[in-house]
Protein backbone atom coordinates (compact mmCIF):
# COMPACT_ATOMS: atom_id res chain seq x y z
CA UNK A 1 0.00 0.00 0.00
CA UNK A 2 1.49 3.33 -1.10
CA UNK A 3 2.56 6.31 0.98
CA UNK A 4 1.85 8.42 -1.99
CA UNK A 5 -0.98 10.22 -1.07
CA UNK A 6 -1.27 13.29 0.53
CA UNK A 7 -2.22 12.30 4.12
CA UNK A 8 -4.54 14.82 5.81
CA UNK A 9 -3.93 17.59 7.91
CA UNK A 10 -3.72 16.81 11.29
CA UNK A 11 -7.21 17.24 13.46
CA UNK A 12 -7.62 19.80 16.36
CA UNK A 13 -7.27 18.18 19.36
CA UNK A 14 -7.50 19.28 22.84
CA UNK A 15 -4.28 19.54 25.40
CA UNK A 16 -6.24 17.10 27.38
CA UNK A 17 -6.45 14.39 24.60
CA UNK A 18 -3.02 13.15 24.95
CA UNK A 19 -3.24 12.48 28.58
CA UNK A 20 -6.98 10.90 28.41
CA UNK A 21 -5.76 8.18 25.76
CA UNK A 22 -2.62 7.58 27.86
CA UNK A 23 -4.93 7.44 30.91
CA UNK A 24 -7.12 5.26 28.80
CA UNK A 25 -3.73 2.99 28.05
CA UNK A 26 -2.76 3.08 31.74
CA UNK A 27 -6.39 1.80 33.50
CA UNK A 28 -6.17 -1.26 30.46
CA UNK A 29 -2.40 -2.60 31.66
CA UNK A 30 -3.32 -1.49 35.32
CA UNK A 31 -6.57 -3.74 35.17
CA UNK A 32 -4.74 -6.57 33.70
CA UNK A 33 -2.17 -6.27 36.50
CA UNK A 34 -4.18 -6.10 39.36
CA UNK A 35 -6.05 -9.45 38.08
CA UNK A 36 -2.65 -11.35 36.55
CA UNK A 37 -0.98 -11.94 40.22
CA UNK A 38 -4.18 -12.96 40.87
CA UNK A 39 -6.14 -15.52 38.75
CA UNK A 40 -4.58 -18.43 40.28
CA UNK A 41 -5.90 -17.67 43.62
CA UNK A 42 -9.36 -16.06 42.19
CA UNK A 43 -9.55 -19.66 40.32
CA UNK A 44 -8.98 -21.76 43.38
CA UNK A 45 -12.07 -19.69 45.21
CA UNK A 46 -13.81 -21.59 42.41
CA UNK A 47 -12.19 -24.73 43.25
CA UNK A 48 -10.79 -24.95 39.98
CA UNK A 49 -8.24 -27.37 38.68
CA UNK A 50 -5.29 -25.72 37.21
CA UNK A 51 -6.26 -26.58 33.45
CA UNK A 52 -9.13 -24.08 33.75
CA UNK A 53 -7.35 -21.27 35.30
CA UNK A 54 -4.22 -21.79 32.64
CA UNK A 55 -7.74 -21.46 30.63
CA UNK A 56 -9.02 -17.84 32.22
CA UNK A 57 -5.11 -16.78 32.07
CA UNK A 58 -5.56 -17.79 27.78
CA UNK A 59 -8.91 -15.96 27.62
CA UNK A 60 -7.74 -12.60 27.92
CA UNK A 61 -5.20 -13.02 24.87
CA UNK A 62 -8.05 -14.90 22.98
CA UNK A 63 -10.19 -11.87 23.10
CA UNK A 64 -7.81 -9.46 22.52
CA UNK A 65 -6.71 -11.02 19.21
CA UNK A 66 -9.98 -10.99 17.87
CA UNK A 67 -10.85 -7.55 19.41
CA UNK A 68 -8.16 -5.65 18.18
CA UNK A 69 -8.59 -5.91 14.22
CA UNK A 70 -12.12 -5.78 14.48
CA UNK A 71 -12.21 -1.98 17.13
CA UNK A 72 -9.12 -1.08 14.50
CA UNK A 73 -11.40 -1.28 10.94
CA UNK A 74 -14.57 0.26 13.05
CA UNK A 75 -12.83 3.13 14.20
CA UNK A 76 -11.84 3.90 10.96
CA UNK A 77 -14.98 3.93 9.46
CA UNK A 78 -17.40 5.25 12.68
CA UNK A 79 -14.60 7.62 14.37
CA UNK A 80 -12.43 6.91 17.60
CA UNK A 81 -14.05 8.73 19.55
CA UNK A 82 -17.45 6.58 19.82
CA UNK A 83 -15.24 3.13 19.82
CA UNK A 84 -12.77 3.71 22.38
CA UNK A 85 -16.00 4.89 24.77
CA UNK A 86 -17.59 1.74 24.30
CA UNK A 87 -14.68 -0.49 24.94
CA UNK A 88 -13.21 1.49 27.74
CA UNK A 89 -17.51 1.21 29.29
CA UNK A 90 -17.20 -2.67 28.24
CA UNK A 91 -13.83 -3.01 29.75
CA UNK A 92 -15.76 -1.22 33.37
CA UNK A 93 -18.73 -3.14 32.59
CA UNK A 94 -16.49 -6.44 32.77
CA UNK A 95 -14.62 -5.61 35.95
CA UNK A 96 -17.45 -5.45 37.39
CA UNK A 97 -19.02 -8.67 36.21
CA UNK A 98 -15.96 -10.38 37.34
CA UNK A 99 -16.18 -9.27 40.67
CA UNK A 100 -19.42 -11.15 41.02
CA UNK A 101 -19.21 -13.97 38.47
CA UNK A 102 -20.94 -16.90 40.27
CA UNK A 103 -18.52 -19.70 38.87
CA UNK A 104 -15.45 -20.83 36.63
CA UNK A 105 -17.27 -20.84 33.29
CA UNK A 106 -18.63 -17.22 33.50
CA UNK A 107 -15.26 -15.90 34.42
CA UNK A 108 -13.61 -17.39 31.37
CA UNK A 109 -16.65 -15.97 28.97
CA UNK A 110 -16.36 -12.52 31.27
CA UNK A 111 -12.52 -12.23 30.29
CA UNK A 112 -12.52 -13.48 26.80
CA UNK A 113 -15.14 -10.40 26.64
CA UNK A 114 -12.61 -8.27 28.68
CA UNK A 115 -9.92 -9.04 26.44
CA UNK A 116 -11.52 -7.96 23.41
CA UNK A 117 -12.57 -5.05 25.18
CA UNK A 118 -9.42 -3.61 26.25
CA UNK A 119 -7.79 -4.93 22.38
CA UNK A 120 -8.36 -1.26 21.52
CA UNK A 121 -4.78 -0.10 21.23
CA UNK A 122 -5.34 -0.13 17.65
CA UNK A 123 -7.65 2.64 18.19
CA UNK A 124 -5.78 4.50 20.56
CA UNK A 125 -2.97 4.62 18.04
CA UNK A 126 -4.76 4.94 15.17
CA UNK A 127 -6.10 8.55 17.09
CA UNK A 128 -2.48 9.53 17.37
CA UNK A 129 -1.24 8.68 13.96
CA UNK A 130 -4.12 11.19 12.73
CA UNK A 131 -3.32 13.74 14.73
CA UNK A 132 0.25 13.66 15.02
CA UNK A 133 2.63 14.83 12.05
CA UNK A 134 4.59 11.60 10.73
CA UNK A 135 7.74 12.55 12.43
CA UNK A 136 6.67 12.87 15.50
CA UNK A 137 4.87 9.79 15.94
CA UNK A 138 7.47 7.69 17.45
CA UNK A 139 7.48 10.15 20.31
CA UNK A 140 4.22 9.85 20.98
CA UNK A 141 3.54 6.23 20.40
CA UNK A 142 6.40 5.75 23.02
CA UNK A 143 4.65 7.40 25.53
CA UNK A 144 1.74 4.59 25.28
CA UNK A 145 4.41 2.03 26.00
CA UNK A 146 5.64 4.36 28.65
CA UNK A 147 1.60 4.31 30.17
CA UNK A 148 1.54 0.53 29.28
CA UNK A 149 4.60 -0.46 31.70
CA UNK A 150 3.51 1.89 34.31
CA UNK A 151 0.68 0.79 34.03
CA UNK A 152 2.15 -2.87 34.47
CA UNK A 153 4.08 -1.88 37.24
CA UNK A 154 1.19 -0.47 39.74
CA UNK A 155 -1.15 -2.75 38.89
CA UNK A 156 0.17 -5.94 40.45
CA UNK A 157 1.21 -4.23 43.16
CA UNK A 158 -2.36 -2.87 44.00
CA UNK A 159 -3.74 -6.21 43.64
CA UNK A 160 -1.27 -7.48 45.94
CA UNK A 161 -2.50 -4.87 48.15
CA UNK A 162 -6.26 -4.77 47.78
CA UNK A 163 -6.62 -8.78 48.05
CA UNK A 164 -7.92 -11.16 50.38
CA UNK A 165 -7.71 -14.40 49.15
CA UNK A 166 -8.35 -15.89 52.70
CA UNK A 167 -12.10 -14.00 52.33
CA UNK A 168 -12.88 -16.66 49.52
CA UNK A 169 -14.07 -15.52 46.11
CA UNK A 170 -15.22 -11.97 47.87
CA UNK A 171 -11.08 -11.17 48.56
CA UNK A 172 -11.22 -10.80 44.79
CA UNK A 173 -13.45 -8.06 44.77
CA UNK A 174 -12.58 -4.80 45.90
CA UNK A 175 -9.09 -4.61 43.25
CA UNK A 176 -11.80 -5.25 40.64
CA UNK A 177 -14.19 -2.91 41.79
CA UNK A 178 -11.67 -0.21 41.75
CA UNK A 179 -10.19 -1.44 38.29
CA UNK A 180 -14.29 -0.90 37.25
CA UNK A 181 -14.41 2.06 38.89
CA UNK A 182 -10.76 3.68 37.04
CA UNK A 183 -12.27 2.47 33.71
CA UNK A 184 -15.61 4.25 34.13
CA UNK A 185 -13.74 7.35 35.30
CA UNK A 186 -11.58 7.26 31.95
CA UNK A 187 -14.97 7.03 30.08
CA UNK A 188 -15.76 10.23 31.72
CA UNK A 189 -12.40 11.74 30.12
CA UNK A 190 -13.28 10.59 26.72
CA UNK A 191 -16.41 11.77 26.74
CA UNK A 192 -15.39 15.29 27.66
CA UNK A 193 -11.90 15.83 26.65
CA UNK A 194 -11.38 13.91 23.38
CA UNK A 195 -12.31 15.37 20.20
CA UNK A 196 -13.04 12.93 16.66
CA UNK A 197 -9.97 12.75 14.88
CA UNK A 198 -11.57 11.24 11.42
CA UNK A 199 -15.76 12.40 10.94
CA UNK A 200 -13.91 15.95 9.14
CA UNK A 201 -13.14 13.18 6.36
CA UNK A 202 -15.13 11.12 4.36
CA UNK A 203 -13.80 7.64 4.59
CA UNK A 204 -13.76 6.26 0.73
CA UNK A 205 -13.31 2.51 0.20
CA UNK A 206 -13.33 0.06 2.96
CA UNK A 207 -11.70 -3.40 2.33
CA UNK A 208 -12.59 -6.33 3.76
CA UNK A 209 -10.82 -7.73 6.26
CA UNK A 210 -9.53 -10.89 3.61
CA UNK A 211 -8.10 -8.04 1.33
CA UNK A 212 -6.16 -6.31 4.29
CA UNK A 213 -4.51 -9.65 5.29
CA UNK A 214 -4.05 -10.50 1.97
CA UNK A 215 -1.97 -6.71 1.50
CA UNK A 216 -0.30 -7.18 4.57
CA UNK A 217 0.87 -10.44 3.70
CA UNK A 218 2.32 -9.39 0.13
CA UNK A 219 3.63 -5.92 1.27
CA UNK A 220 7.42 -6.33 1.91
CA UNK A 221 7.43 -3.76 4.39
CA UNK A 222 4.67 -4.47 6.30
CA UNK A 223 4.59 -7.99 6.07
CA UNK A 224 8.14 -8.19 7.81
CA UNK A 225 7.03 -5.70 10.40
CA UNK A 226 4.29 -7.83 11.09
CA UNK A 227 6.48 -10.44 11.55
CA UNK A 228 8.78 -8.54 13.79
CA UNK A 229 5.90 -8.69 16.23
CA UNK A 230 5.38 -12.11 16.29
CA UNK A 231 8.97 -13.20 16.20
CA UNK A 232 10.05 -11.12 18.86
CA UNK A 233 6.69 -10.74 21.03
CA UNK A 234 7.01 -15.15 20.88
CA UNK A 235 10.49 -14.26 22.31
CA UNK A 236 10.10 -11.93 24.87
CA UNK A 237 6.82 -13.25 26.16
CA UNK A 238 8.07 -16.63 26.05
CA UNK A 239 10.97 -15.52 28.79
CA UNK A 240 8.50 -13.52 30.57
CA UNK A 241 6.37 -16.50 31.10
CA UNK A 242 9.33 -18.82 32.40
CA UNK A 243 11.15 -16.40 33.94
CA UNK A 244 10.20 -17.17 37.96
CA UNK A 245 10.97 -20.43 37.21
CA UNK A 246 14.41 -20.54 35.73
CA UNK A 247 15.22 -18.05 38.30
CA UNK A 248 14.23 -21.15 40.80
CA UNK A 249 15.55 -23.82 39.28
CA UNK A 250 18.90 -21.68 38.93
CA UNK A 251 19.35 -19.33 41.73
CA UNK A 252 16.21 -20.30 44.13
CA UNK A 253 14.33 -17.33 43.79
CA UNK A 254 11.03 -16.35 45.01
CA UNK A 255 8.14 -14.06 44.14
CA UNK A 256 9.70 -11.59 45.49
CA UNK A 257 13.02 -11.15 44.19
CA UNK A 258 10.81 -11.71 40.69
CA UNK A 259 9.15 -9.51 41.12
CA UNK A 260 11.65 -6.92 42.25
CA UNK A 261 13.28 -7.89 39.22
CA UNK A 262 10.66 -7.25 36.90
CA UNK A 263 9.56 -3.87 38.52
CA UNK A 264 13.00 -2.73 37.39
CA UNK A 265 12.88 -3.42 34.03
CA UNK A 266 9.06 -2.44 33.72
CA UNK A 267 11.08 1.12 35.31
CA UNK A 268 13.59 1.28 32.54
CA UNK A 269 11.37 0.60 30.15
CA UNK A 270 8.75 3.73 31.05
CA UNK A 271 11.88 6.14 31.60
CA UNK A 272 13.38 5.36 28.02
CA UNK A 273 9.97 5.36 26.29
CA UNK A 274 9.31 8.91 27.90
CA UNK A 275 12.80 10.36 27.47
CA UNK A 276 14.89 8.60 24.92
CA UNK A 277 13.15 7.02 21.97
CA UNK A 278 11.41 9.24 20.22
CA UNK A 279 14.74 11.68 20.05
CA UNK A 280 16.43 8.45 19.49
CA UNK A 281 14.41 7.35 16.51
CA UNK A 282 13.98 11.13 15.07
CA UNK A 283 17.61 11.32 15.03
CA UNK A 284 18.09 8.07 13.61
CA UNK A 285 15.18 6.87 11.56
CA UNK A 286 12.59 4.67 13.12
CA UNK A 287 13.84 1.24 11.11
CA UNK A 288 17.20 1.81 12.21
CA UNK A 289 16.78 2.44 15.84
CA UNK A 290 14.23 -0.63 15.84
CA UNK A 291 16.84 -3.08 14.47
CA UNK A 292 19.44 -1.85 17.14
CA UNK A 293 16.80 -2.62 19.90
CA UNK A 294 15.99 -6.02 18.52
CA UNK A 295 20.09 -6.32 18.34
CA UNK A 296 20.68 -5.57 21.90
CA UNK A 297 17.10 -7.83 22.98
CA UNK A 298 18.58 -10.74 21.46
CA UNK A 299 22.04 -10.30 22.73
CA UNK A 300 21.36 -10.22 26.28
CA UNK A 301 18.38 -12.90 25.69
CA UNK A 302 21.22 -15.37 24.51
CA UNK A 303 23.70 -13.96 27.73
CA UNK A 304 21.40 -14.29 30.63
CA UNK A 305 22.03 -18.37 31.01
CA UNK A 306 25.60 -17.42 31.39
CA UNK A 307 24.62 -15.05 34.51
CA UNK A 308 25.75 -15.91 37.73
CA UNK A 309 23.43 -13.97 40.31
CA UNK A 310 21.22 -11.36 41.20
CA UNK A 311 23.79 -8.51 39.85
CA UNK A 312 23.88 -9.99 36.30
CA UNK A 313 20.27 -10.89 35.82
CA UNK A 314 19.21 -7.68 36.73
CA UNK A 315 21.46 -5.84 34.50
CA UNK A 316 20.76 -7.70 31.42
CA UNK A 317 17.22 -7.21 31.93
CA UNK A 318 17.35 -3.87 32.53
CA UNK A 319 19.38 -3.71 29.35
CA UNK A 320 16.76 -6.04 27.43
CA UNK A 321 13.78 -3.79 28.80
CA UNK A 322 16.29 -0.83 27.16
CA UNK A 323 16.50 -2.15 24.01
CA UNK A 324 12.78 -3.28 23.38
CA UNK A 325 11.48 0.45 24.65
CA UNK A 326 13.43 1.89 21.91
CA UNK A 327 12.19 -0.94 19.18
CA UNK A 328 8.41 -1.27 19.77
CA UNK A 329 6.85 1.74 19.28
CA UNK A 330 8.88 2.20 16.15
CA UNK A 331 6.81 -0.86 14.94
CA UNK A 332 3.37 1.41 15.06
CA UNK A 333 5.05 4.55 13.50
CA UNK A 334 6.50 2.61 10.76
CA UNK A 335 3.46 0.52 9.91
CA UNK A 336 1.05 3.65 10.54
CA UNK A 337 3.54 5.71 7.91
CA UNK A 338 3.39 2.77 5.47
CA UNK A 339 -0.56 2.12 4.94
CA UNK A 340 -2.86 4.92 3.64
CA UNK A 341 -4.41 7.48 5.98
CA UNK A 342 -8.21 5.91 5.71
CA UNK A 343 -6.71 2.36 6.38
CA UNK A 344 -4.32 3.01 9.28
CA UNK A 345 -6.70 1.55 12.12
CA UNK A 346 -6.81 -2.02 10.39
CA UNK A 347 -3.51 -2.43 10.07
CA UNK A 348 -2.42 -1.41 13.63
CA UNK A 349 -5.31 -3.41 14.70
CA UNK A 350 -3.77 -6.66 12.29
CA UNK A 351 -0.53 -5.79 13.90
CA UNK A 352 -1.31 -5.61 17.61
CA UNK A 353 -3.83 -9.13 16.91
CA UNK A 354 -0.29 -10.72 15.68
CA UNK A 355 1.47 -9.18 18.84
CA UNK A 356 -1.77 -11.39 20.84
CA UNK A 357 -1.13 -14.52 18.94
CA UNK A 358 2.83 -14.02 20.01
CA UNK A 359 1.44 -13.86 24.19
CA UNK A 360 -0.39 -17.22 23.12
CA UNK A 361 2.26 -19.20 21.06
CA UNK A 362 5.53 -17.82 22.50
CA UNK A 363 5.09 -19.07 26.51
CA UNK A 364 3.88 -22.44 25.07
CA UNK A 365 7.54 -22.42 23.23
CA UNK A 366 9.20 -21.49 25.95
CA UNK A 367 7.30 -23.87 28.45
CA UNK A 368 8.27 -26.75 25.87
CA UNK A 369 11.49 -26.03 25.80
CA UNK A 370 12.03 -25.46 29.30
CA UNK A 371 10.78 -29.08 29.89
CA UNK A 372 12.25 -30.88 27.05
CA UNK A 373 15.57 -29.55 26.59
CA UNK A 374 16.81 -27.85 29.83
CA UNK A 375 16.02 -24.94 31.81
CA UNK A 376 18.59 -22.55 29.90
CA UNK A 377 16.60 -23.62 26.28
CA UNK A 378 13.66 -20.72 26.14
CA UNK A 379 17.06 -18.17 26.12
CA UNK A 380 18.86 -19.46 23.19
CA UNK A 381 15.55 -20.31 21.56
CA UNK A 382 14.33 -16.63 22.56
CA UNK A 383 17.83 -15.46 20.82
CA UNK A 384 17.43 -17.42 17.92
CA UNK A 385 13.84 -15.96 17.36
CA UNK A 386 14.95 -12.37 17.71
CA UNK A 387 18.07 -12.36 15.50
CA UNK A 388 15.99 -12.37 12.17
CA UNK A 389 14.08 -9.61 13.73
CA UNK A 390 16.99 -7.68 12.82
CA UNK A 391 17.25 -8.52 9.85
CA UNK A 392 13.82 -7.83 8.86
CA UNK A 393 13.68 -4.47 10.98
CA UNK A 394 16.75 -3.32 8.25
CA UNK A 395 15.21 -4.35 5.00
CA UNK A 396 12.29 -1.71 5.73
CA UNK A 397 14.82 0.85 6.12
CA UNK A 398 16.40 0.46 3.01
CA UNK A 399 13.07 -0.57 0.98
CA UNK A 400 10.67 1.83 2.86
CA UNK A 401 10.41 4.50 0.77
CA UNK A 402 11.53 7.94 2.18
CA UNK A 403 8.66 7.78 4.94
CA UNK A 404 11.04 5.16 7.10
CA UNK A 405 14.24 7.88 6.34
CA UNK A 406 12.30 10.38 8.57
CA UNK A 407 11.01 12.92 5.37
CA UNK A 408 7.80 14.57 5.77
CA UNK A 409 4.88 13.26 3.99
CA UNK A 410 2.72 16.13 3.75
CA UNK A 411 1.67 16.94 6.99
Amino acid sequence: MSTDNPTPKAAPVSAAALPTLLSVMFINLLGFGIIVPLLPFYGKSFHAPAWQVALIFSAYAIGAFFGEPFWGRLSDTVGRKPILISTVTGNCLCYLALAFAPNIYIAFVVRLLGGMAAGNGAVIQGYIADVTPPEQRTGKMSLLGAAYNIGFIVGPALGGLLAHPSAGHAGFRIPLLIASSLSAICVVGLLLFLKESRTHQRIGHKPSRWAVMANAATNPVIARLMLVTFLAGCAFNGIESVFGLWTQARFDWGPQQVGGAFAVTGIVAAVCQIAITGPLSKRYGEARVLAFGMALTALCASLQPFSQGPLTIVTLLAISAFGQSVAWPNVSALLSRNVDWEHQGQYLGLNNAVGALARLVGPSIAALTFSNIGVDAPFFSAGLMVAPAIFLAWYAAMHGGRAFRGEPTGV
